[in-house]
């Protein structure tokens, strides 16, 4: 086993429950973990035996720019997605940082991170 680990992507979107936040919109940061057999990729050399990561921030950056109400829905869409997308994941986490967020109250960020397991 192994993982792919794809840290601090940058993007900015308009995900929030209140009406600015969809409208004007703010930065984010995901980091996504995906779990898989390496073994063949790590001797073979071969991209087709791997998770590719690119494939990976193609799925966030896709599926940060719909607008949703929650970061933790989100965080769902890209799992669902990279599921479908990378049948070899056996297990995948996401996290989805919103920066700066607009509390009353000083905040760097609030993550929501989800993980699920291929059944």
């Amino acid at each position: 086993m192994g993982k792919i680990i794809v840290k601090g992507i940058k993007l900015y979107a308009f995900h929030g429950c209140h009406e600015e936040e969809q409208r004007i919109g703010t930065n984010y940061e995901v980091d996504v973990t995906a779990e898989t057999d390496l073994s063949l990729a790590s001797k073979s050399d071969r991209l087709d035996e791997t998770v590719d990561y690119v494939v990976i921030y193609d799925s966030v950056k896709a599926q940060m720019a719909i607008s949703s109400k929650l970061i933790e829905h989100v965080a769902k869409r890209i799992i669902d997605d990279l599921m479908v997308r990378i049948p070899m994941i056996t297990n995948i986490k996401v996290s989805v940082a919103k920066l700066n967020p607009p509390i009353k109250g000083v905040a760097d960020r609030v993550v929501a991170e989800l993980e699920e397991t291929r059944k």
